[in-house]
């Protein structure tokens, strides 16, 4: 039997778990006491006070501090936004393609807003290349560097894939690229919280990401990380009040955008949003980003294992160097077999015809057991090697 320290800790904080069995936090985490708390205040200060915006801007300004020691990065360093896909539009609008570097190599392991919003700019003159994964959805560093070449401004990789759980090695392709002059973007909305995440010590120059999923909280608020080091010389087309030099100058004659990372944001911050990310994020970091990715290591293998067993194709590597919180399992359909799994009381998703597990801080060896429990009556709809 595993060690179940840590759920046990904090699991009564997630209420919906005392009814489900909840292995989706790749969608959605699960809604805490704090963050649901967050909510409430927000609106207490509304009945309160009316219009508090002094409060209400120090939130934000905590939400951004509290990124930063997620990341391990400076504050400063950190824009808040409204969506990963509002941070990358506004970093794209900085970018000049019409240079000698106008090339974006991504992957084929991408999420869609990534790979959209670097074709959108195919129009300014943008270059995509992208690199296939390997047949185990891994991504082979030879051929991803064979890739990146003094036509390249950019390498935008995801750390973990949403779509088969591979996790891409950021140290090894943060030096290949700046070894050839190129800058990086990782996405980290599938890692972020589950995995530590050290952006100083990789390297890498920008970071995006999303609150809803292992960061605990809920849609409307993200973030993008911008290296001051190697980032300063961008500066985007695309931008709002919130990203001037001096917000309540209230100015309409310049364009004047902070020297910081906030130069990225764009109008009014979602406030809502920013008081449930903060609660989010500062319980992620109470619980501890290296705790519970040691804890859903140790679920997933057995899982795997149990899974492999049972004759299914498990798509996500097996190496944990190779992985990251999420199990992907091939399935004959998986929309019919997430909707058996919702009868049996057991919360999961499916993308590319594969079943997506998701275990968390709050997942203990019941819930996978009772996960199995029901693979093993629906094995019909999994698709065995």
């Amino acid at each position: 039997m595993l060690q179940e320290t840590l759920p046990d800790r904090i699991r009564h904080r997630f209420p919906v778990l005392d009814r489900l069995t909840y292995l989706n936090s790749c969608s959605q985490g699960a809604l805490s006491d704090a963050v649901r708390t967050a909510y409430n205040d927000y609106l207490a200060s509304l009945e309160r006070e009316g219009s508090a915006w002094d409060h209400w801007v120090a939130c934000t300004e905590r939400l951004r501090a509290a990124y930063a020691r997620l990341l391990n990065v400076d504050a400063d360093e950190i824009a808040v936004t409204t969506s990963t896909s509002a941070g990358l539009n506004a970093l794209a609008s900085a970018m000049d393609f019409t240079g000698p570097r106008d090339t974006i190599v991504a992957t084929d392991l991408e999420f869609p807003t990534v790979g959209q919003i670097w074709h959108a700019h195919e129009r300014r003159g943008a270059r995509i290349v992208h690199v296939p994964a390997e047949p185990d959805n891994t991504m082979s560093l030879e051929r991803l560097a064979s890739a990146i070449d003094e036509r390249t401004a950019l390498v935008s990789v995801t750390h973990v894939c949403f779509r088969n759980g591979s996790r891409l090695d950021l140290e090894a392709i943060t030096r290949i690229a700046h070894e050839r002059g190129a800058l990086v973007l990782v996405d980290a909305y599938q890692s972020a919280g589950a995995l530590p995440i050290d952006a100083r010590a990789l390297g890498v120059d920008f970071v995006v990401g999303g609150a809803l999923k292992y960061l605990l909280a809920s849609p409307g608020v993200a973030y993008l990380y911008a290296n001051s080091a190697t980032t300063s010389h961008l500066v985007p087309l695309a931008t709002g009040w919130f990203a001037d030099s001096d917000v309540f100058a209230m100015r309409i004659d310049r364009y004047a955008p902070s020297r910081s990372a906030r130069r990225f944001e764009a109008g009014t911050p979602p406030i809502p949003a920013v008081y449930a990310a903060y609660a989010g994020v500062e319980l992620m970091l109470e619980i501890g980003v290296e705790a519970t990715a040691a804890h859903v290591e140790r679920l997933n293998s057995w899982l795997i294992d149990e899974l492999e067993t049972m004759g299914t194709h498990v798509v996500t590597p097996k190496s944990p160097a190779c992985r990251g919180p999420l199990v992907a399992v091939r399935s004959v359909d998986a929309e019919a077999l997430v909707a058996r799994l919702s009868k049996d009381g057991i919360v999961t998703s499916s993308r590319d015809n594969n079943l997506r597990i998701a275990a968390h801080c709050y997942n203990t060896t019941d819930d996978i057991e009772r996960l199995l429990t029901s693979l093993r009556r629906n094995v019909d709809l999994m698709r065995a090697n």
